[in-house]
């Protein structure tokens, strides 16, 4: 192909095959994990964020430039997960600013839009570190200059040549980060947008892979969802509070009986819950055990399509298929605005209890290989309905989601206190003060997370080399603020030694949060051992019932 501009039709076919090219990639982008831990999840994000984005622009027919910039531009923007996701919504978002007033692009644009888009991405991260996405990024847009600069209009051969020295920056970003050259990998997020680059010029081709599935794929998928004759929505309004048995005992027999199970605590409102399944009575009956119902709703999906949500909203069968990554689902929202509210991110049906006790509002389900969007964010905010709403990310890679949630969010004032893991976000509540303002708590919330020092318990998942440290695939490690602390194939013995080397003078208190994994013998054990070692410091276990991290410590 020779030509030398693309239209909006172009545009939108470029965005869905490299959408859909970056969505048959992401688990090898996952594996490309510096740490060999069971939550590789870069690919996962990506994905997540450019398909939000992607799913807009196919809705879009015969649109103009402008619509088709601003579906890629709000929909990733709304959809962002993770760094990786929020930098690839920020490369888009500046990339659009520069094409969506042209009824066509050319190459001089084109690497206009290039530059935008790398400017307005190194603007969103604080400390821009290099040999990540962000240079991979700034390479094709130095090499889009260059060509453009030269003279080349036709648009096959500056597309070949942008992806081409995009690739090359690829492989050399082991060069940049030591961590990625010890590891044997290159960085993931750049590799995430290479393949990116490398789908949209299939697209341009008339190549690449189609965005819907094919007629077949979608009667396999069909089949899969109607497994069951009926959808049962309800809620319960409870005689009492359940306990964690409890509403794993809930869980537990709804799936023996249907699929597509979601069981929500939604506080004073009760419990909401939701199945696929032959035997809508039996559901029912097991529901009242427990309370009154409410909003109950039974439809048979196999004809029906669709069923009314517990808030009488329709909702289509396919998207009830979907975890929600809000744990409170459709909360009896307060009539008048609060003055202040507290929404966390935390994994564990046990440490959503605790941030709960400690007066979190909402707790959004999330952490690593799950990582909330900004979208999710921004609606947690909002169930809230608090004058200024307190998020804690309680992990590194969800605070720059939160930050572009607060940027977003103009109904609510956000302060984002930047907690890295979740002992972060138990000391920034524990510290709150209600009788201060929100910008003397913010301080001091902040300050009361650089006292704690936290860590946690995993297995690897490959054999690696980390700071000198030879891993095997299924060593456990402890893992701290800063990297490997321990090694070894004793995960109790790990999780000690790993809080020794967190400990310093002066702490007073070791707390441990103990995973879904791990049984009662483990911890009684672990914590002998910290008594053991620890003469008076006081030893504190509870359970949190985190996936993947058998324990996660702090120390203060």
């Amino acid at each position: 192909m020779n030509e030398m501009t693309i239209d909006a039709a172009m545009l939108a076919r470029m965005f869905l095959a490299g959408a859909k090219r970056l969505e048959s990639q992401q688990a090898i982008i996952n594996e490309l994990n510096v740490f060999p831990v069971p939550d590789g999840d870069t690919g996962t994000n990506m994905t997540a964020t450019i398909m939000q984005a992607a799913e807009e622009v196919a809705g879009e027919q015969d649109a103009s430039m402008e619509v088709i910039c601003k579906s890629i531009s709000s929909g990733s923007l709304r959809g962002a997960r993770g760094n990786s996701g929020v930098i690839l919504s920020q490369l888009l978002r500046g990339f659009t600013k520069v094409i969506k007033k042209q009824e066509t692009v050319d190459v001089p644009v084109i690497a206009d839009a290039f530059e935008k888009a790398v400017e307005t991405a190194y603007k969103a991260v604080m400390k821009p570190k290099e040999g990540t996405i962000l240079t991979v990024a700034k390479g094709a847009a130095e090499q889009a200059r260059a060509l453009a600069d030269n003279g080349v209009e036709d648009l096959d051969t500056f597309f070949r040549g942008v992806i081409d020295y995009a690739d090359e920056v690829l492989e050399k970003t082991p060069d940049m980060l030591p961590v990625l050259k010890e590891a044997g990998v290159v960085d993931s997020g750049g590799k995430g947008l290479v393949e990116v680059l490398r789908g949209a010029y299939d697209g341009y081709l008339g190549k690449g892979i189609p965005f819907s599935a094919s007629a077949e794929e979608e009667a396999q998928e069909e089949e899969e969802r109607l497994k069951y004759a009926y959808c049962v929505v309800l809620r319960a309004v409870l005689k009492q509070p359940l306990n964690r048995k409890q509403m794993s005992d809930i869980r537990s027999f709804l799936a023996s009986v249907g699929d597509g199970v979601r069981v929500s605590d939604c506080g004073d409102a009760g419990i909401s819950l939701h199945i696929h399944t032959d035997d809508p009575g039996l559901v029912l009956q097991r529901a009242l055990m427990y309370g009154d119902l409410r909003e109950v709703s039974v439809h048979d999906i196999k004809t029906e399509g669709h069923i009314e949500g517990p808030a009488g909203e329709p909702v289509t069968a396919e998207a009830l298929e979907l975890d929600s990554s809000i744990i409170a689902e459709e909360p009896q929202v307060p009539a008048e605005k609060k003055p202040v509210g507290f929404v966390a991110v935390c994994a564990g049906d046990g440490m959503a209890e605790i941030f709960r006790s400690l007066g979190c509002d909402a707790v959004i389900e999330g952490g690593q290989t799950m990582n909330p969007s900004t979208d999710d964010i921004i609606q947690a905010a909002h169930q809230v309905n608090a004058e200024t709403v307190f998020i804690l990310p309680n992990n590194k890679n969800i605070i720059l989601a939160a930050d572009q949630a607060k940027k977003m969010c103009d109904s609510e004032n956000l302060i984002v206190i930047p907690t890295k893991t979740m002992p972060q976000g138990i000391a920034a509540l524990v510290s709150f003060v209600p009788d201060d303002s929100p910008e003397e708590n913010e301080t001091m919330m902040k300050d009361a997370i650089t006292q704690v020092s936290s860590g946690e318990v995993t297995y690897a998942v490959r054999d690696t080399v980390i700071d000198g440290t030879q891993i095997h695939q299924g060593d456990y490690m402890g893992i701290g603020e800063k990297g490997i602390l321990d090694v070894g194939r004793d995960r109790v013995e790990v999780a000690a030694d790993m809080i020794g080397r967190m400990m310093t003078d002066g702490q007073e208190l070791i707390s441990i949060y103990y995973g879904a994994d791990v049984d009662e013998q483990e911890t009684e054990k672990l914590q002998s051992v910290l008594s053991e070692r620890f003469p008076g410091v006081d030893v504190e276990m509870q359970y949190g019932g985190q996936p993947v991290y058998a324990y996660i410590a702090s120390v203060e």
